[in-house]
């Protein structure tokens, strides 16, 4: 058996032995080189080089100036048909979501008690007429005997006053001959507008009454053209007022649904007050609605153009803002990059307007903010990762991907 003897150390000298091996095992381990031979570590905000950005182009624009809201569709004209006369319910002419021109046959009660009703009518006035002449006839006579005094002049005022009487007699039974002409024509219920019929709860046999509670028979509803009632807030009567002053104003619904194309319709109404619990100003727009896509009580997206000014606008992402305001990036010729303060007129989908501090056909930086540094270079990336002019060069990046490949094909 072999052994290994160690030489005998002082006991300071190996505690301070141990104490060196536990502390480097514990300490940091030292930088491993990068790629380019440095030691990796967090570098600065741009680090040294050009710092890669997708870049956009200041533009003119025709920008809208629009209000949007929600709106709810109305119809113009819309009324609830009911019997103005009791009868049985003998014909039903229509169906239920049917659409009906005014004037069209809906229902018809039996009218048989309302002729029989007519031709008494009739009668009593023909009857009537018929005493009237009589009376007519007996008055010239007496008139002539009045004049030689063979008659009293109280014989002639009886019989003038019984003429009278059945003058007012005739007249009474024309107006009864009236009302039962237009009883009987009560019997045929017609369409008093043009528009689709609704929900239907009566049948053929029912019996209806006149001012009956729950007596409706249908409602009809015109669709064409149509409302699409709305609210915007106070603040926008000033400009309602003065670009309506201008010229018609254009209103665009987008009812919801799979198709997203707009209604295209005008501005017909104001009211006259703001709503003092809500503080909004309601508006309606009038729409052809040709293709009955609008429906009454349906929600919808609602815009109104008040002008469409040419303005000069930036992609809405190349804005930042700061305590002291919002800027832009500026890409100058040299390609290095330059902080502008700008003032944003308003946003428009994903543009926004500017209304100073740049000019048209300059460079700003849309994305990639975070590496500028001002007065640094920058580098313009496409969106495929190389270098470019702008954003939108995708074609030349395909390009390129196409001759490294045929390079690399044997």
């Amino acid at each position: 058996m072999i052994s290994f003897r160690f030489p005998r150390l002082p006991g300071s000298v190996l505690i301070a032995l141990i104490c060196s091996g536990l502390f480097t095992g514990c300490g940091d381990k030292p930088s491993a080189p990068n790629a380019a031979g440095g030691a990796s570590g967090g570098g600065k905000r741009g680090g040294g080089g050009a710092a890669p950005v997708y870049a956009g182009q200041v533009q003119k624009k025709i920008v809208p100036l629009v209000i949007e809201a929600i709106g709810a569709v109305e119809p113009i004209r819309t009324t609830a048909v009911r019997s103005q006369v009791t009868g049985t319910l003998l014909t039903i002419a229509i169906k239920e979501g049917q659409n009906v021109t005014q004037g069209d046959l809906l229902f018809e009660i039996d009218p048989r008690p309302f002729k029989n009703a007519l031709q008494s009518a009739e009668a009593d006035l023909q009857k009537s007429r018929l005493q009237l002449e009589t009376a007519r006839t007996q008055v010239a006579r007496y008139r002539l005997l009045t004049t030689d005094q063979m008659v009293s002049k109280e014989q002639f005022e009886k019989i003038s006053d019984t003429a009278r009487a059945l003058e007012a007699e005739v007249l009474s039974n024309e107006s009864r001959l009236a009302t039962a002409k237009l009883q009987l024509e009560f019997c045929s219920i017609r369409a008093p507008l043009t528009g689709r019929t609704g929900n239907m709860t009566i049948h053929e046999g029912d019996l209806v009454r006149v001012n009956e509670a729950g007596g409706l028979l249908v409602t009809i509803n015109q669709l064409n053209p149509i409302y699409v009632t709305f609210g915007v807030p106070q603040q926008y009567l000033a400009a309602l007022t003065r670009y309506r002053a201008n010229g018609t104003l254009h209103v665009n619904v987008v009812p919801p649904g799979l198709d997203e194309q707009p209604e295209a319709g005008e501005l017909t109404f104001m009211d006259n007050t703001v709503d003092a619990s809500t503080g909004t100003l309601k508006l309606k727009g009038t729409f052809p609605n040709a293709t009955q896509r609008l429906w009454p009580a349906q929600f919808a997206k609602v815009t109104v153009t008040l002008d469409s000014p040419e303005a000069l606008t930036v992609p809405s992402s190349a804005i930042q803002t700061s305590q002291t305001g919002q800027y832009v990036y500026v890409i100058k010729a040299d390609k290095t990059a330059e902080l502008r303060p700008v003032v944003i007129e308003r946003f428009s989908d994903n543009d926004a307007v500017i209304g100073k501090g740049l000019n048209e056909g300059e460079t700003v930086v849309v994305d990639g903010q975070l590496r500028v540094i001002p007065g640094k270079p920058v580098d313009i990336k496409t969106l495929g990762g190389t270098s470019g002019g702008g954003r939108g060069g995708k074609g030349g990046d395909g390009k390129n991907k196409k001759k490294d490949q045929e390079k690399k094909a044997p």
